[in-house]
């Protein structure tokens, strides 16, 4: 089977972008990183993908009129690479639905928050706030709305009596790096779709037992 070329925007240090390179690193891995892209030119993550050997381009969202014309440079630079599928890492900037639409159900994103809950900035801090016992993460595929579309997978952590927002946000973060590369593996082979504005697995897991914060005596 030939691997899912992928392209991976970036704004910062690109932990997320170095969890899906270490996975494709792996020749049986269904997918593989075809280019690594930053709207940021001194972006951290653009010397991790090339310690990687990953192709690296800067599309500096500053020097264009408009989103809608840096977002048709991004997908001039995507395709150019030859990707046919996109993985979000971080990218802090907000796309134009013409990209989303152009990309739909080809466009993946992470966010660290179990959606539909904290949508947007600072989730951690507004996880602790809100008093939830139970935070986490979402890949899901990427709709206009912001921080919206079709779920592909959490993971969920413990809120502790003691967190801060640091500490909770690393935590979360180390389960980030485990779900989208598995994730990706998922829509790589085919084991999801979308249907309608849901995602359906091909194949079921089993139940297991509750995660339940504070542990059940």
């Amino acid at each position: 089977m030939a691997r899912l070329k992928v392209g991976v925007p970036i704004s910062g240090r690109g932990s997320n972008m170095a969890a899906l390179a270490e996975a494709c690193a792996d020749p049986g891995f269904p997918a593989e990183i075809v280019l690594v892209l930053s709207n940021e030119p001194d972006a951290a993550g653009l010397g991790r993908a090339q310690a990687f050997g990953i192709p690296t381009a800067v599309v500096d969202h500053r020097g264009f009129p408009d989103r809608a014309a840096f977002d048709a440079a991004m997908t001039a630079r995507l395709e150019a690479a030859g990707a046919d599928f996109v993985c979000l890492a971080g990218f802090m900037r907000l796309l134009t639905a013409g990209f989303v639409e152009r990309w739909r159900d080809r466009l993946l994103n992470i966010h660290p928050s179990l959606l539909p809950a904290f949508r947007g900035l600072d989730t951690h801090e507004r996880a602790l706030a809100a008093g939830v016992r139970l935070h986490g993460c979402t890949v899901h595929f990427v709709r206009p709305e912001l921080d919206d579309g079709p779920i592909v997978m959490q993971a969920a952590v413990p809120v502790l009596p003691d967190d801060t927002a640091g500490s909770l946000a690393a935590r979360v973060l180390a389960q980030e790096h485990r779900i989208y590369p598995a994730a990706l593996r998922l829509v790589a082979e085919g084991a999801v779709r979308v249907e309608g504005e849901r995602v359906v697995h091909r194949r079921g897991w089993p139940g297991g037992s509750a995660l339940a914060a504070p542990p059940l005596p």
